[in-house]
Parts: structure tokens; sequence; C-alpha cells
């Protein structure tokens, strides 16, 4: 049985070799193994790390994309080049523990055919990234048929057939953790802790954490597609409402200045147009970038990889 690690890389030069360093520790002796990092674009010397340990050990594959692709895309790249019977995916920034590899493995040969792993706590999480990682998986699993747990991180075992299926999906913009539960296989959870970052930065900025949970929601929610309806006819009742009143009150004799309430009223219906044209101009666009048929990633180069 083979395991291959898939390690997506983006400026991660400083923890590169401590992370071969202990997944060598996990691996060797134990599993028939492989190692493939790949470099997202990064600008540092994440390449020329991975280039030099690849030297050495003929275990390490590197992939370099031609530019920054995205976390997801990599994640895809590197399981494109595997050949193993279980599939890792992991971080490369030291904050997803090697020491957690032969957990996922044992849980595998339970019988699963996939094992997630769910974040139960970071050393050095700030507060409002806490707080906005748990309204993101309220609100996605209000909106989606497809529930995540909180928590849930890109630290998981695939097998072959699942890992099969997965890459074979045709979305182009892929939220995975949305795409794993949909499939449905057999699937194990296995809860950690995890350890504060030794060098570099989080990558994902404020911003990319709202484009990914648009990108989960766009994927596996149709509901902010209802939300113009209901504006729509809420806007309806209270039109109708409004007009009724005024003309009681016209036939009774009275009239109603309304210019401030007109131009509140006209501003709130345009919000509610705008707002309706953004939900549906976000699904069109969606649509779009998955009729270009375009690649989701390109590969500049390949490192011990025939």
């Amino acid at each position: 049985m083979k395991i291959s690690v898939v390690l997506p890389c983006y400026n991660e030069e400083g923890n590169i070799k401590l992370l071969y360093s202990e997944l060598r520790s996990v691996l060797t002796d134990k599993y028939e193994y492989e190692i493939i990092f790949v470099d997202d674009g990064s600008v540092d010397g994440t390449l020329s790390t991975i280039k030099e340990i690849a030297m050495d050990d003929r275990k390490v594959k590197g992939i370099s994309l031609s530019r920054n692709f995205g976390h997801q895309s990599a994640i895809i790249a590197g399981m494109n080049s595997a050949s193993g019977d279980y599939i890792i995916t992991m971080d490369a920034d030291m904050q997803h523990p090697p020491t957690l590899i032969p957990t996922l493995i044992n849980k595998a040969n339970e019988g699963y055919d996939i094992v997630l792993t769910i974040r139960k706590s970071t050393v050095d999480a700030k507060f409002i990234k806490r707080i906005t990682s748990h309204l993101f998986y309220r609100f996605f699993n209000y909106l989606s048929d497809i529930p995540l747990k909180e928590g849930s991180a890109d630290f998981r075992l695939m097998t072959r057939n699942a890992a099969n299926v997965f890459l074979g999906l045709p979305e182009k913009v892929r939220f995975n953790r949305g795409l794993i539960n949909w499939m449905g296989f057999k699937t194990a959870f296995v809860e950690y802790h995890s350890p504060r970052r030794i060098s570099g930065k989080s990558k994902y900025t404020f911003i990319r954490m709202i484009k990914f949970a648009i990108a989960g929601i766009l994927s596996f929610s149709s509901k902010p597609l209802k939300i113009p309806f209901i504006l729509g006819l809420l806007s309806f009742i209270f039109g109708l409402g409004y007009s009724i009143y005024v003309l009681v009150q016209f036939i009774n004799g009275m009239t109603i200045p309304g210019w401030a309430f007109t131009i509140i009223l006209i501003l709130m219906l345009g919000g509610a147009q705008m707002l309706s044209l953004g939900i549906v101009g976000l699904y069109i666009a969606r649509i779009f970038e998955e009729t270009k048929q375009r690649p989701i990633y390109i590969i500049k180069e390949r490192i011990n990889i025939e």
C-alpha cells in the first residue's frame, strides 16, 4: 500500500524543510510513500527549496504552477500526479500535524473511503478569524443542503477510488470541502488541535476568506436566488397596503404629505433591486466561468515526476 502526501505551497520557504523532516519521521520504515509539493506561484524561495530536497530524495516530487491559481486548484494539481492507494492532502504551513497521518491511515484501513479532520482549536487564531469562521459555517449550513462540520480542514485522506471520483467532477470553480461531502462516500472524522505557525503568515486574508465563502455558497446553494422573489413580494405587499391607506385617506378628504416617505421608499426599492441584480449576477458569473472550459491550473515544471 502506497501513501501519497500532497502539499500545496504558497510562500512557505521557511516551513518546507521542517515539514519534510517531520513527514519522513512519520512515514519512513512504516509505509511506501511519496511526498508531492505543489508550488502555487510562490515569490520566495519555496520552489528552490523543493528542488533542493528532491535532489537528495527521489520520494519527493515537485510541481511548479505557472502562477498563483489558488489553494483549491493546487490541491487538485498534486492529486492528479499522485500514484498512491491513499492520498493525503495537507497544508505546508505546519498547522496540520504530520503526527496525525497514522491515525488517518488506520481509519481508512477500517473501511472508510474518506477521513476528514476537524480543527478544534488553533493556538494563534485571532478572535475576529474565529468569529468569522463560526459565522461562515452557520450561514453555509443554513443555506446549503450539504452540511459542513465546523472546523473542517483541507487535511484529509481519500482512498484511490474516492480520489478518482473527486478528480472526475467537472467543476472549474471548486469548493473542495463541499464536493467531498456531496460525493457521499463512507466518511470518518478525526479531531485535532492546530499548532502555532512556525514561519510566515496566513495566506487566508479577510478578503480571501470572503471569496472562499462566496464560492462555497454559490456552489452548493440556490437559496440566495430566492431573495429577489422575497424582496419583490414584500415590496408589492407594502406598496399595496400603502396604496389602500392613501386611498382611504383621500376618500375621507385628507391629503398625505409624502415627499420624505417617497424618497425613502425609492431608496429602499432601488437598494432591493440592486441587491437582487447583484445576487443574480454572481450566479451568472459562475456560469460564465464554468463555460470557459479553461484548465484550473497550468504546470510550468515537474520535479522527479516521469
